[in-house]
């Protein structure tokens, strides 16, 4: 008996979504390069807009918080999370994989985003200089180096918290010069290291990613997470057909948030590519 027929046997289980969870609305960025090569699943986002930014956050309430969507996720029928939050990834993420899934979720999986774009910059790099753009949070927590540094110690990394990026992103009305000059003051310092790979370390970035190729030139590597965690997914599930199997391949979409105003429809749409509903949720 092969190993997904002894655990359909084994276990007694209706089938889920995947679920995808970040601070506000970066992750659609994430869930729309995942959709392009995996459209067949059935998806769950949740984005906790009402307590957002979790960048300048301490670790503990970053903890918290992503339990409670984690909590939430599971307890809609997900089967697997993906946090699209760097800074959950960050700060949260081994904690909930050490110490609360084994108690609590033991046959469920929660994914971040770090670890697949850390293992693409490494293959990457060429002179082992590599930069990163992240939120204050995430640099501050070193995770991405700390990651780069265990897959290669030979690396030199260097990291540029860019508190204004995010912010810019979201609002309205923001001339292509204004956008160039704040993009500049963070990339100009990462450039002056000689790096050859850019990371950019949060989802949001990816809505600016034409503008940052044409600022750091075709000699700099730039990887956005969203389809390099698509391609990893994908490849996730192949590894582990156990999971795979529990995953209801409809199609369907649902998408949560914390806080549900225009701005949400309106900028979660652009994130996304496309028109999205959402309904509102209370994280406790």
């Amino acid at each position: 008996m092969g190993r997904v027929d002894k655990f359909k046997k084994d276990m007694n289980f209706k089938k889920g979504s995947i679920g995808v969870f970040d601070s506000g609305f970066g992750g659609l960025n994430i869930l729309k390069s995942i959709l392009k090569k995996n459209s067949d699943y059935d998806f769950l986002y949740l984005g906790d807009t009402a307590r957002v930014p979790y960048g300048t956050r301490s670790q503990g309430v970053v903890y918290e918080f992503t339990k409670q969507a984690v909590d939430f996720l599971f307890n809609q029928n997900c089967k697997l999370i993906i946090l699209a939050c760097n800074t959950a990834s960050a700060e949260a993420l081994k904690k909930i994989q050490q110490e609360y899934l084994p108690i609590r979720y033991p046959q469920k999986r929660v994914l971040g985003v770090i670890v697949p774009t850390v293992e693409e910059a490494v293959e990457a790099t060429k002179n082992g200089r590599i930069g990163v753009i992240a939120t204050e949070g995430t640099v501050i927590s070193g995770a991405f180096e700390k990651e780069l540094v265990k897959r290669n110690p030979r690396v030199k990394v260097f990291s540029q918290a860019a508190p204004l990026i995010v912010p810019l992103i979201e609002s309205s009305g923001n001339s292509p010069e204004l956008i160039g000059m704040i993009l500049k003051n963070y990339l100009e310092p990462l450039m002056k290291k000689n790096i050859d790979t850019l990371i950019l370390g949060c989802t949001h970035y990816e809505i600016l990613e034409n503008e940052i190729r044409k600022i750091v030139g075709k000699k700099i590597t730039v990887l956005s997470e969203g389809e390099i965690v698509a391609e990893k997914l994908a490849n996730y599930l192949e590894r582990h057909p156990e999971i795979e199997i529990e995953l209801n391949r409809n199609s369907k979409r649902k998408f949560y948030t914390t806080d549900l105003t225009d701005k949400f429809v309106n900028l979660g749409s652009k994130f996304l590519g496309e028109g999205i509903k959402a309904q509102k949720i209370i994280l406790n």
